[in-house]
């Protein structure tokens, strides 16, 4: 695979995860939305389905890492990096670009949240606590999660072990099950059971912090959420922000030193 082949799958593979996954949490959230409230269920077979659809568009361009986690056990494991950094930039270029045309589809929804009285309101309301000592933060914006993750309780080495041993599963999967023949990326049967692992993930392990396990799919989503016009949008949360980077990173090197005692 060459860097521009790597590049343009990863962008164009990440804005389709994005734009799905991103687009069943503003279906679930949104005021005017026809899905408003179909709950968790919703959302973590929608973020299954989004990698499903996005490796199975890109694997023969880029191998469909999707995932800066991905990337790195795959490093880890093979001892190559050249192409990490060319990953990594597809990866988040492509989540900015997903999360904005998840505003495009829903700007609508968008505006009627957010100007709602009663729901901006009740949830600007709120502060984000500390590190479970009730320390006032910033508030968390109404429409945060739609684009990026948060915890639901707020402590820092729960929530990161969280990020850790969910990256940890997926990308131990990938390993063990998901790439094709070259070892470089996701096959056909591989991107099946990934999509299948993530919806796991999401029921299994998603309580907690809404399951991250993929640097790009929080970090280019959250600079969108700063970034855009949205009225009445609140933070975004960049205190919490490391937590969905270092944790799933780390996930994936972890993954990849298992496989690499464990299984190869």
């Amino acid at each position: 695979m060459s860097s521009s082949d790597i590049f343009i799958g990863e962008t164009i593979g990440t804005a389709i995860l994005i734009l799905l996954g991103g687009g069943v949490c503003a279906a679930v959230t949104l005021k005017s939305s026809k899905a408003r409230g179909a709950g968790w269920l919703a959302i973590t077979f929608g973020w299954g389905f989004a990698v499903l659809t996005a490796v199975y568009t890109t694997t023969a361009l880029s191998g469909a890492h999707l995932n800066p986690a991905v990337t790195v056990g795959i490093a880890v494991k093979d001892g190559e990096w050249g192409h990490v950094p060319v990953y990594f930039a597809g990866q988040i270029l492509g989540a900015m670009i997903g999360a904005a045309l998840v505003w495009v589809a829903y700007y609508g929804q968008f505006r009627a949240h957010l100007t709602d009285p009663e729901i901006v309101g009740d949830l600007a309301d709120e502060p984000i606590e500390g590190p479970h000592d009730g320390t006032p933060k910033q508030p968390a914006g109404p429409v945060l999660g739609i684009f990026s993750t948060g915890p639901e309780i707020r402590v820092v080495w729960q929530n990161l072990a969280t990020e850790v041993i969910g990256t940890l599963v997926l990308v131990l999967a990938v390993l063990t099950q998901g790439l094709n023949d070259s070892g470089k990326g996701l096959g056909v049967i591989g991107g099946l059971i990934t999509a299948l692992v993530v919806v796991a993930i999401g029921l299994s392990l998603g309580g907690p912090t809404g399951y991250a396990i993929n640097p790009a799919r929080d970090l280019g989503p959250r600079i969108v959420h700063a970034l855009l016009p949205l009225p009445n949008k609140g933070g975004s949360d960049w205190g919490y922000a490391w937590i969905p980077v270092v944790g799933p990173l780390a996930g994936g090197a972890l993954a990849a030193g298992i496989y690499s005692l464990a299984f190869a």
